[in-house]
């Protein structure tokens, strides 16, 4: 007998730690600070949204395999900011046989939305969730924060960067990958043994590949007027020739890709792609809508005006 109802994948309840307490940026401290957050009027900091992508690799490995480390693409819209002590699940849809797309999504225990997704697995995967959604952003209509930048824009300069086991990652993120590891939802001894990973190096867990790719992100120099303060809004991760491996060099170079408004956010989305210590073959890229907060900034009245 068969039937045509849709089966999902979905992995236990947990609960993902708060890291970024200490983060600072611009000279001052983030969303993430219960203080900050509830001075911008939300209940408490953040867990940063990759976090979570963490819960999804295990229900990704299931269906696609080693395959998924060097070709998967996790394209995520962030729905409702999750603080340490609450539960997060993580679904993914079965495929068909043969398919390269699945949709995603997070809950809260008690149901709340946390993100959706689209994971695929490249190259010939479409569309991603964010591909959809940007074709669809409305130019905005007045930037005060993001006046001075322009689709197209390019960083400053190519960064070099490297993610080794024990480097503490900067005022950014002010954690190494070994301290990350002890907290991690889903742990995985192809993280941290060589000899256990299929590549035959630790490779760099999928929630922390936004660490590596943020990590020289001032070294852009994107003309961002401050102080502001900003948060993830959406998020895609995408390995082309992976996985990233601890300790290697990589480049980045980054670009704006698009500029978009609401009512409380002024947004610029980035495209950073990392590619080898020799900038000619790219390896993975990030997709990154950094949303800042327009009563965050003390000017923006009297800019607007």
């Amino acid at each position: 007998m068969s039937f045509d109802t849709p089966l999902f994948l979905c992995g236990p309840l947990r609960e993902p730690r708060q890291m970024l307490a200490d983060q600072e940026y611009s000279g001052h401290t983030s969303i993430h600070d219960d203080s900050m957050a509830e001075k911008l009027g939300f209940r408490a900091g953040p867990i940063e949204g990759p976090t979570h992508f963490s819960q999804f690799v295990p229900l990704l490995a299931e269906i696609w395999g080693k395959d998924w480390f060097e070709r998967g693409c996790f394209s995520s819209h962030f729905q409702n900011m999750v603080v340490e002590g609450e539960s997060v699940r993580a679904f993914v849809e079965r495929p068909a046989p043969g398919a390269t797309r699945v949709r995603a999504w997070a809950e809260k225990a008690d149901g709340t939305p946390v993100l959706e997704a689209s994971a695929s697995l490249g190259p010939d995967d479409g569309d991603s969730l964010l591909d959809q959604r940007m074709a669809k952003l409305r130019p905005p209509e007045k930037l005060v924060i993001l006046a001075d930048l322009e689709v197209g824009m390019t960083g400053a300069e190519d960064e070099p960067v490297c993610m080794a086991a024990d480097q503490h990652m900067g005022n950014l993120y002010p954690f190494s990958l070994n301290q990350k590891l002890e907290r991690i939802t889903e742990n995985s001894p192809w993280y941290s043994d060589a000899t256990a990973s299929p590549w035959g190096r630790a490779i760099i867990p999928l929630e922390m590949i936004s660490v590596l790719a943020e990590y020289s992100s001032k070294l852009a120099r994107f003309p961002v007027k401050q102080p502001t303060v900003g948060l993830f809004a959406d998020q895609e991760i995408r390995m082309i020739d992976g996985p990233l491996l601890v300790g290697e060099n990589y480049l980045i170079r980054r670009e704006i890709v698009a500029l978009s408004e609401s009512k409380r956010t002024e947004s610029y989305w980035v495209r950073s792609r990392i590619y080898d210590a020799s900038g000619q073959h790219l390896k993975a890229e990030m997709l990154l809508n950094h949303a800042t907060l327009k009563h965050s900034y003390p000017h923006y009245d009297e800019e607007s005006k």
